[in-house]
């Protein structure tokens, strides 16, 4: 078949029977996808995950991460020999690894599925999904993983967040892959077209190390961070945010503290879903995808009102709640005889959800740890929702959500992993995964969201 990309470049090493170094090359045939968005491939008996390939391809990579004592290999694919089918023109060049490569340079992250159709991207997040399941769970299960919006042929312009860092130079950049190299961008187009009109690239962003940029979707002024290098002077930071477009509010904030500083404007965005407004300040956990928090409060209540869980009068938690977004449609089905617990560890995240739901007597919002609030409570509760971070809840919040003796939990997931890990430890607790579905909230990356409904299997 046709090569998808120039010819290889010269000066790189073929390692066929000799000790692979990082830059050499190789040609693989690429096996089924792993979960992080790598494709397994073998040469001599070694394991090699492979960014930017699709199964059933023969391809020639570039090792990226090697070493003898490796237990295996990372490489990106640099040329293709035989192609799938299902291979398609990448629509970012800054993100294009044979285009990347052919120049000298390493892709950008956060588009490593974007030269595959967006069909069979789900139908390979559904297989590593199913993978995860059945290895971590001990479920034979195939979910569908459903589009979402009304974007359902490109899977561009979804992002209403983004985060990016800043050349050697002073320009807006990405880090490639799992590197520190920072690469300059031009355009972002998996993000709502107001973060791509802000023009970042066009400023001298000289002192700072990192830029958020939140673009609220319902059309609310845009908040953009700016995170200054230590030893920049107030007077350059406010040059900076004189060049920035006078209709977007700017602050400064320190990623370690999670310190937000006033610069010019609101340091928070206004979100709009399932009919609530929220507050979300600065670099606050917010759902990036423009129709996620819809989709997910829309899941979330269908599993628990059409089984009974979420009616009038009923006792709840929402755990991990982050600015309240499913906290407020909670309150809205108990009503006010009814009452929600709300638990969020960041403390400026808490202080959100005290604002976005200070009119509703019947919710409680409490900040710290799950664990730790868990186990100060002594109520039990009609239903949970639960929303971790990528890292899942764990073994000990699982039990603790047991014992509280919910009819159902909610669980909301970004990482199958994790989740069927915690699955797992639900199964042993003698509960059972009554339903789940799965959405592509991040087209062309390796990412998905799933919501289950996990029940006492008795």
């Amino acid at each position: 078949m046709t090569s998808h990309s120039n010819p290889p470049r010269t000066g790189h090493n073929d390692t066929s029977g000799t000790q692979a170094v990082e830059g050499d090359e190789l040609v693989v045939s690429v096996g089924p996808i792993a979960h992080g968005g790598h494709f397994v491939a073998r040469h001599e008996g070694r394991v090699i995950f492979v960014r930017h390939a699709i199964p059933g391809e023969k391809v020639r990579v570039r090792l990226t991460d090697s070493g003898e004592s490796s237990r295996f290999w990372r490489a990106d694919v640099v040329e293709v020999l035989e192609a799938s089918p299902d291979r398609v023109p990448h629509f970012w060049r800054a993100a294009d690894s044979l285009a990347s490569w052919n120049r000298g340079a390493p892709p950008v992250g956060g588009a490593e599925l974007g030269h595959i159709s967006l069909k069979r991207q789900r139908s390979l997040k559904s297989e590593v999904l199913a993978e995860q399941l059945k290895r971590l769970a001990g479920l034979d299960l195939a979910i569908e993983v459903e589009a979402v919006g009304g974007n359902h042929d490109d899977g561009l312009g979804w992002r209403t967040r983004a985060s990016f860092a800043v050349t050697s130079k002073g320009r807006l950049g990405m880090h490639a892959h799992r590197s520190d190299v920072v690469l300059p961008v031009k355009e972002m187009p998996l993000a709502l077209q107001g973060i791509n009109d802000l023009r970042l690239w066009d400023v001298d962003l000289s002192g700072i190390a990192r830029v958020e940029v939140a673009v609220p979707a319902n059309g609310s002024r845009p908040l953009i961070l700016l995170a200054p290098e230590e030893g920049t002077s107030p007077k350059r930071l406010h040059s900076i945010v004189s060049q920035l477009p006078g209709d977007v509010s700017v602050a400064g904030f320190d990623p370690g503290k999670g310190e937000v500083e006033q610069l010019r404007g609101r340091t928070w965005v206004q979100e709009s879903a399932a009919g609530h407004d929220y507050r979300v300040t600065g670099e606050g956990f917010w759902q990036i995808h423009k129709d996620a928090p819809d989709t997910l409060v829309g899941a979330v209540s269908d599993y628990l009102s059409r089984g009974g869980y979420l009616e009038p009068g009923a006792a709840v938690a929402d755990l991990y709640a982050g600015a309240g977004l499913f906290t407020a449609p909670l309150a809205d089905a108990v009503g006010i005889t009814g009452s929600v617990l709300s638990v969020e560890g960041s403390p400026g995240t808490s202080r959100d959800a005290r604002k976005n739901l200070h009119g509703a007597p019947q919710v409680e919002i409490v900040q710290g740890r799950v664990e730790r609030v868990l186990h100060q409570q002594s109520r039990s509760f009609d239903s949970l929702v639960l929303d971790p971070p990528r890292a899942g809840a764990g073994k000990t919040v699982v039990k603790q959500l047991m014992a509280t003796g919910p009819r159902a939990i909610a669980y909301v997931s970004c990482d199958p992993a994790s989740f069927a890990r915690d699955l797992g430890y639900f199964h042993q607790g003698g509960w059972r995964l009554e339903s789940l579905r799965a959405f592509d909230l991040y087209p062309h990356t390796h990412h998905l969201e799933t919501v289950g409904l996990i029940v006492p299997a008795a």
